[in-house]
């Protein structure tokens, strides 16, 4: 009998997605030849030399303004940055993990932070692409990387509406005028998110391309928990704009908090709206001056505005360096037995 399953178990093809070993030696990634070594090394250049391009570009503009800053203050934001970025990272493994595609967690740090640094590119596709590319090298097929990217995009989107949206009229006639578009697209959003759409948009996408379905569609647990940590980012991020405002001499407590986490999220989504600016670069700061400008006037919004870019480069870079690191294990091809 044991021999029959055995035979059994030989010839049966496995599911792609569940065929993939998670952790231990057997999450390495497959051996690469050298000329795909170099390839993926050269496009890791480009994307890191275009975030450190864009990186110097912000400190000339913002370096004058840091005098009005102590080192404590926007060391502090930039902690509170770092961690919005990590809730990110964790909202993305959620939703990758809900489609089949759980890494260890080295080395989803090393495919969602090396792969978004590609959004530094002009469009949007670009962490994406990375993403998946970088995912085959632990076994996760692209469908399963890429569906993960959308809906980890589409819950950011959504949340930062449903935080941002409420508090646009605290912000002043201005940016009411501006931003009430945004309440037009928030029940879109929401629409768009819930789960039963979620599964047949994905199913029809992977049908359209030929792809293989989803082992498993998304489950309402699943879309919360990566709609969970995507508002913990929000709420950081919240902080890290409070505190530099409050540093510049801006008097208030809970409901600047209040007005500086839906005004930075409204700006922040303002962003990936346009696909050919990378990383939302020029929208993000001119939203943070106009939906801010009212609260703690133009000229402190300008110095969020161009603080925090240059705090999130610089904490994108930091986590993408820390992911390297960590991953370095995963990577390193495995050595000779040891002797006995």
């Amino acid at each position: 009998m044991s021999l029959a399953c055995a035979s059994v178990s030989a010839v049966t093809p496995p599911d792609r997605l569940a065929d993939r070993p998670a952790t231990g030696a057997d999450a390495a990634p497959r051996p690469r030849g050298r000329r795909r070594a170099l390839v993926r090394l050269a496009v890791a250049t480009v994307f890191v030399a275009v975030a450190a391009a864009v990186l110097a570009g912000q400190w000339r503009q913002a370096g004058p303004l840091l005098g009005r800053l102590s080192a404590p203050a926007v060391l502090a934001a930039w902690a509170m940055v770092l961690a919005g970025i990590y809730a990110t990272f964790r909202s993305w493994r959620a939703a990758l993990a809900a489609l089949g595609g759980s890494l260890p967690h080295a080395g989803a740090m090393r495919v969602f932070y090396l792969g978004q640094l590609g959004k530094y590119l002009p469009g949007t596709i670009w962490p994406a692409v990375t993403q998946m590319r970088l995912g085959r090298d632990y076994r996760v097929p692209p469908r399963a990387s890429g569906a993960a990217f959308v809906v980890f995009m589409l819950m950011l989107i959504g949340t930062g509406l449903l935080v941002g949206v409420p508090v646009i009229p605290l912000l002043g006639g201005d940016a009411v005028d501006e931003y009430r578009w945004l309440a037009l697209v928030l029940p879109v959003a929401a629409l768009a998110l819930a789960p039963p759409v979620l599964n047949r948009a994905i199913a029809l996408a992977l049908r359209v391309t030929g792809r293989p379905p989803m082992p498993a569609p998304l489950s309402a647990g699943a879309v919360l928990r990566v709609a969970g940590w995507a508002v913990v980012s929000w709420l950081c991020y919240g902080v890290h704009a409070w505190l530099l405002a409050r540093r510049l001499g801006v008097e208030g407590g809970a409901l600047l908090w209040l007005q500086c986490t839906g005004g930075f999220a409204a700006a922040f989504v303002s962003g990936p709206l346009l696909l050919v600016v990378p990383a939302g670069a020029g929208v993000r700061e001119a939203a943070v001056v106009l939906l801010l400008g009212s609260t703690v006037t133009a000229p402190v919004a300008a110095v969020i505005a161009v603080v925090s870019r240059l705090l999130f480069v610089a904490g994108d870079l930091a986590w993408s360096a820390v992911a390297v690191v960590a991953a370095r294990g995963l990577l390193r091809p495995p050595g000779p037995p040891p002797r006995p």
